[in-house]
Parts: structure tokens; C-alpha cells; sequence
């Protein structure tokens, strides 16, 4: 029989594993990481939307525009944008319509885009705008043709 001698006993000891105080600081760590990274991640995706809203703001615009060019008006803020997709029934009917866009176009955040007309920021125009991550018109995170 082999008897274990003082520094092989200390060895075994150490070769176990880990302490408890080591395992929590590399837990802790790794939570820190994660934790920066997910919050990393939600910027971006922030970024992206944002993007996006520009994006569909442009086509709109360029199916607005393409609306008043045929019909020598623009749809009025009670025919809204569902006026680039269906007929208007209210007065001022276009004569020459066909449909602009295929669908009734959504932002990122599932919530209707929004059209004015005249606008408040373009009195000569029309305001089109996303009310923002918050889904409320009217407060600083609505992202619109102002912004393009």
C-alpha cells in the first residue's frame, strides 16, 4: 500500500476544481459580457428600424409624388395613404388612378404610417411620418420626411 505523502495530498486538492469564489468571479464575468453585448445588440437593431422608416418613407413620398403628378392633387389627410392602394370614394376623386403601392405599408414597430395634408411642418406640402418605437404622434421620437 502506498501511503500519501504531505505534498501529494496537497496536490490532489488543488487539481479538484475549482473554488467557489473562482467559479462566481468567471460567472460574473461572463454575465458582464453578455450583458453588453445584448445591449450592443439592441442599439443596432434600433439603428436598423430607424432605417427602415427612412426607407419606407422615400417610397411613399415617391408614390405620393407619382399620385400628384397623374392627378394634379395630392390625397387628402381624410383619403390618407390608403388612397396609393384603393380608390378614393371622397371627393377629390382622381380620374386617372391605378394603384401606387401593393399594400398599406406598416413601420417596424406594426403601426400605420402617418399623412397629413397640408402638413404642419410643410404647410405647402404634406407631413409623413412613423410615430416612433412608442407607437404616440406628436413627440420627439416620430421619425418623418422632415428627417430625410
Amino acid at each position: 500500500m502506498k501511503v500519501k505523502t504531505k505534498n501529494q495530498a496537497s496536490n490532489l486538492r488543488r487539481r479538484r476544481g475549482f473554488t467557489l469564489v473562482e467559479m462566481v468571479l468567471v460567472l460574473g464575468i461572463i454575465a458582464l459580457l453578455v450583458g453588453s453585448g445584448i445591449f450592443y445588440l439592441v442599439g443596432v437593431l434600433d439603428v436598423g428600424k430607424e432605417s427602415r422608416v427612412k426607407a419606407d418613407l422615400n417610397t411613399i413620398t415617391a408614390a405620393l409624388r407619382t399620385y400628384e403628378t397623374q392627378n394634379l392633387f395630392l390625397p387628402t389627410t381624410q383619403q390618407g395613404l390608403s388612397a396609393l392602394v384603393d380608390k378614393p370614394t371622397s371627393r377629390p376623386q382622381p380620374k386617372s388612378w391605378r394603384p401606387f403601392l401593393k399594400k398599406t405599408l406598416l413601420d417596424p414597430w406594426g403601426n400605420e404610417y402617418q399623412y397629413q395634408r397640408p402638413g404642419k411642418r410643410d404647410s405647402g406640402g404634406f407631413d409623413l411620418f412613423s410615430a416612433g418605437p412608442d407607437g404616440v404622434a406628436g413627440n420627439e421620437d416620430d421619425i418623418g420626411n422632415w428627417d430625410i
